[in-house]
């Protein structure tokens, strides 16, 4: 028992040295530096002239990440592949183990990506990413109203504006891309519309109404899902760090309960040993 004490001990103090925020934002730093040397290292002169001094850099960073991975791994055991940022974690650092030669030479450009460690580590950039992933299935339904809208209107602008226009509505694929640039904004009054309108001159009123339900309509629409996603992310991130907070009282709480045990039972093996010899020699036995 006192070994199992010892061991929970050792975890929790390890944990806590973890998740003080000097050490949190000393590996902040550190993924800063190593995304500005990965940046370097795509420079061919600074490479000629500092070349060793940034890779070694690199391999210095890169071993205090697989130390911060290994110390997770023997904090949270199991549990740490339970978590999605930790097995993100534990992808992009070791895809940099991987020695990057002959087939594995793509792995290099893939070092890049423990620059994404800075959203697993800033709780506002893990909140927004959550919150975007939480959001696609509402965005996948805004997609297809947009999709509907795109070919709806699509079909009618080839129907429409198809034969005297054929560079921009010749086809429904034409259409359709002429369209999403129109929804962008992009050149789309004195590109497109106006050389339309000089032949049918009240096609503004097709292109006005268009813009108003995919640019104006629609986007808010994608941006109130991604909000309200947001939203729910923080509540449900208010609620998750509630529980770990619990978790680990509890967890401290059968700790102090389990040392406490193990100090009763050394308490009453040393009575034993003080007190059984006098209880002897009073009762005269030998």
């Amino acid at each position: 028992m006192t070994s199992v004490a010892q061991q929970s001990g050792w975890r929790s103090r390890l944990r806590a040295f973890l998740d003080l925020p000097t050490v949190q934002n000393a590996l902040i730093w550190l993924i800063v530096i190593n995304a500005i040397t990965l940046g370097l290292e795509s420079d061919r002169d600074i490479m000629a002239q500092w070349g060793a001094w940034l890779v070694g850099l690199d391999h210095i960073i890169l071993g205090i990440f697989v130390i911060e991975i290994g110390a997770r791994l023997a904090v949270h055991r199991r549990a740490f592949f339970r978590d999605p940022w930790s097995v993100f974690d534990f992808f992009v650092v070791g895809i940099a183990l991987i020695p990057a030669s002959g087939p594995f030479a793509v792995l290099r450009a893939l070092r890049v990506l423990r620059v994404l460690r800075l959203v697993t580590m800033v709780p506002s950039m893990r909140r927004v990413v959550g919150g975007l992933l939480s959001a696609i299935p509402g965005l996948s339904s805004v997609l297809a109203i947009i999709g509907i809208l795109f070919y709806v209107f699509a079909v009618m602008a080839t129907k429409l504006y198809g034969q005297r226009f054929p560079e921009w509505f010749g086809s429904l694929g034409d259409s359709a891309y002429t369209l999403f640039q129109i929804m962008t904004l992009e050149s789309w009054s004195m590109g497109i519309v106006r050389p339309v309108m000089e032949v049918y001159p009240y096609s503004w009123f097709f292109f006005v109404v268009f813009i108003l339900i995919s640019t104006f309509t629609m986007l808010n629409l994608f941006i109130a899902v991604i909000v309200n996603a947001i939203q729910s992310e923080h509540q449900h991130e208010a609620a998750h760090t509630e529980e770990v907070l619990t978790a680990r009282i509890d967890e401290e709480r059968r700790e102090l309960l389990s040392e406490l045990g193990a100090v009763r039972q050394e308490l009453a093996a040393l009575r034993e040993t003080i007190i059984a010899p006098e209880t002897k020699k009073r009762l005269g036995e030998p």
